[in-house]
């Protein structure tokens, strides 16, 4: 006699990292170049200089920060989120600070966009 198991199949859980960027899915995508968003695209924001995304009509504030040499790196980011206008004077990028914890995962999932 053989009996077969039925079972569902198992439920994937979203990255942490990913569940964060839902937050910042309503303004940022990730595809690459993409300027018709209400925000830059975050696919390969790391180690990206600031106002560097080709086409893309930033504020003032953000150009002078790419000029001012800005680089998107983890812990640049982690202030950003933090406090955007802390770090670029002027931004129109609204807090998004969240818990630590969310931070971290979000900058590590985008370091791997």
């Amino acid at each position: 006699m053989f009996l077969v198991a039925l079972s569902a199949p198992p439920q994937t859980r979203a990255d942490p990292g990913e569940r964060a960027f839902q937050r910042c899915s309503g303004c940022h995508s990730l595809r690459p170049g993409d300027a018709d968003a209400i925000a830059p695209s975050l696919h390969g924001v790391i180690g990206r200089r600031a106002g560097a995304v080709e086409g893309f009509a930033y504020s003032d504030a953000m150009r002078a920060a790419g000029r001012r040499r800005l680089v998107w790196d983890a812990a640049t980011l982690e202030r950003f989120l933090v406090d955007p206008e802390g770090v670029v004077p002027g931004t129109s990028m609204p807090n998004q600070g969240g818990p630590p914890v969310e931070r971290a995962a979000l900058i590590d999932w985008l370091r791997r966009r």
